[in-house]
């Protein structure tokens, strides 16, 4: 009897400690969370007046601090970045990525994230196997973890600066979508290291197509299923808490469901879920109050989890570990940026040649824009201590994607202005202030009118709000005649916004009539490819008239 107390003791002391140490842990990483949020919000204040993008600062400043012990030791988990951080990100650029715009360059960003991907990924291991003698299946695994792009801090530049929709669109929709396909190819040449997967070379590639192609269909599907159940599920309900909640339920669900227990590509599903909620969910099911709470929700999400991203990747950067590795990271360097080189250069033209073409100055964006961040880092992090060649792929990976962030972070923006990208000139900002208040003065008398068609406002209130609300917006067109009248480049800006809208508009009208067996396919092809060159032709004459006029102001 005394020994099973004895023992019974013993337990219960055993669990008190155990619970114990792990309050301690628990106190212990709250503690660092909120030591590293103090950094980024300091940093974020500081790049209000140093002009350096703000990720890039994070990067730089959490190297300068890891040295000096400022901090215990903080170590990036990859299930911290695959499974709470990733999903955030993705969720929340699928969520703001317009359908339209997205439908509109599907071409040349899918070419990019998926052909794009698998060249890379040839090239870089061709050139680190030939050039420095690394085993093919390391160059590959390389290849794989470095082929997708991060650019984050280029799109902040992108929203500064002022750069073409369409290209941010291209730039940003590539960046979502190589993500699922780096992630499907690293998991096959993985398998194909550690001896998962085996046969002869035939069997072997014929099973990595199937399973590529499983993988991504099945991660469409679940996406496609959440994003539409999520979609019907907000419009039974105006509460913006409730429909945050339904929409963080939707991007970490996708994702779970699609990893653990369909073992499909969970970032497919989120990416697809983010954009059927963003863009039908969104305008069917939400209020505009809803939409407002949503999406600064998601911005904030993104935001910490950005800024933690790169704190912690500028905090694991050994520097002797990089300075040891100088040699093979030069090459990993030169390997990511030809391989580039080959796919931009190569794929985009002919992507061009079946849709809206992508000018050659923006070529260069994407190439020296294609920067790399947190899923390379996950992901050479993810690799067992058993795999082959670990210890040299992790400084590989760090080394490149460093180069990558500052050297090509720091760069774009005077790229941009070289290559006369940027549209952002002081002569608009008060025809862009009056069209936006304008926009929303429509917006609101549009809300009211449905307010009192459904009963939510008496006839009084109606008229009372309806004159106050259309006085507001008359006195806003009439200044916005006057701007016209006393500035020419607002009339031209107009008529070409106009112009544009107005050529989308006969695209969408020959996809109608197609599908409804009006005109044959090639006679749609014809004609939509007109309204191609007709598009091609209006940014170029934007873009020339932008640049007579930065001349003639220099002069």
């Amino acid at each position: 009897m005394q020994e099973t107390l004895f023992a019974f003791a013993q337990a219960a002391d055993t669990l008190a400690q155990a619970a114990e140490d792990q309050a301690h842990d628990t106190h212990f990483a709250i503690t660092i969370f909120i030591i590293l949020l103090l950094i980024a919000s300091g940093v974020a204040m500081a790049t209000k007046w140093i002009k350096v993008p703000y990720t890039l600062a994070l990067v730089i400043i959490g190297g300068i601090i890891s040295p000096m012990h400022f901090i215990p030791a903080v170590h990036i988990s990859p299930e911290l970045i695959l499974l709470i951080f990733l999903p955030a990100l993705l969720f929340e650029a699928a969520w703001n990525l317009k359908l339209d715009h997205l439908r509109e360059n599907l071409l040349p960003i899918l070419t990019l994230a998926t052909l794009g991907v698998c060249l890379s990924v040839g090239v870089i291991g061709w050139i680190l196997h030939a050039g420095i003698g690394i085993p093919w299946s390391m160059a590959l695994l390389f290849g794989a973890m470095i082929s997708a792009t991060d650019p984050v801090s280029v799109l902040a530049l992108f929203k500064k600066l002022g750069a073409p929709k369409r290209l941010t669109t291209i730039v940003e929709g590539e960046s979502l979508f190589n993500d699922g396909t780096a992630v499907v190819v690293f998991n096959i040449i993985l398998g194909i290291v550690i001896g998962t997967t085996a046969g002869s070379a035939g069997a072997i590639a014929l099973s990595s197509v199937r399973q590529f192609a499983v993988v991504v269909f099945g991660g469409l599907a679940v996406g496609a299923i959440v994003g539409i159940l999520a979609s019907i599920l907000t419009s039974y309900f105006d509460d913006h808490l409730l429909e945050i909640m339904l929409t963080t339920t939707a991007a970490y669900g996708s994702f779970l469901l699609a990893e653990e227990l369909l073992h499909v590509s969970p970032v497919i599903a989120v990416l697809v879920a983010g954009l059927i909620i963003g863009n039908q969910g969104r305008a069917r099911g939400m209020s505009p109050t809803t939409q407002v709470a949503v999406s600064s929700f998601w911005e904030y999400a993104a935001f910490v989890v950005n800024s933690l991203v790169f704190l912690l990747i500028g905090l694991e950067v050994q520097v002797p570990m990089l300075v040891e590795n100088a040699t093979p990271i030069f090459w990993a360097v030169m390997a990511m940026l030809a391989a580039r080189v080959v796919a931009i250069y190569g794929l985009v033209p002919v992507a061009n040649r079946f849709a809206l073409p992508v000018p050659f100055r923006w070529q260069h964006v994407l190439f020296w824009g294609g920067l790399r961040g947190s899923l390379s880092i996950a992901l050479v992090l993810s690799l067992k201590a058993n795999t082959p060649g670990r210890s040299q792929l992790v400084a590989l990976i760090f080394g490149t994607v460093i180069f990558s962030l500052l050297v090509q972070g720091l760069t774009i923006s005077p790229l941009l202005r070289w290559l006369r990208i940027t549209q952002k000139k002081t002569e608009s900002t008060p025809f862009e202030l009056l069209q936006g208040e304008m926009l929303a003065e429509s917006a609101a008398l549009a809300e009211l009118d449905t307010l009192s068609k459904r009963g939510m406002i008496t006839e009084r209130v109606y008229k009372g709000l309806k004159s106050g609300l259309s006085e507001d917006y008359q006195e806003l067109s009439k200044r916005m005649a006057r701007l016209d009248a006393e500035n020419e480049e607002v009339e031209q800006e107009q008529q070409r916004r106009i112009h544009r809208h107005l050529i989308d508009v006969r695209k969408a009208r020959l996809g109608e009539i197609l599908r409804e067996g009006v005109i044959s396919e090639a006679a749609y092809h014809q004609l939509n490819e007109q309204l191609n060159d007709r598009i091609a032709q209006l940014e170029g004459n934007s873009t020339e008239t932008e640049t007579e006029s930065e001349a003639e102001a220099e002069r």
